[in-house]
């Protein structure tokens, strides 16, 4: 399986259901390196604070409402930073 970052760049002309699902789908790729990252972990403390941001990540996730485009963008660009940040690291 191949990973890739998501995209952060969201023209004003792309409907805010596309966002909606920019942003869910940005949420699940880092939630599954956050689960990735749990499951590997070599202790139960590595794994209990990978798992914590499985949690917080879906609580914001949640906390967003689907109609604010601004917000989910903000999500997505934090999001995917997250992201790049993590691969990066994996690569050394």
């Amino acid at each position: 399986m191949t990973e890739h970052s998501p995209t952060t760049a969201v023209p004003d002309d792309v409907p805010t259901s596309v966002v909606y699902d920019m942003f869910a789908e940005t949420a699940t790729h880092l939630s599954a390196r956050y689960v990735r990252l749990s499951s590997d972990a070599t202790t139960e403390d590595e794994r209990r604070s990978w798992w914590s941001k499985v949690l917080r990540l879906r609580d914001e996730k949640e906390a967003v409402d689907a109609d604010d485009r601004a917000a989910m963008i903000a999500k997505i660009t934090v999001w995917a930073a997250e992201i790049r940040e993590l691969d990066e690291k994996r690569r050394g």
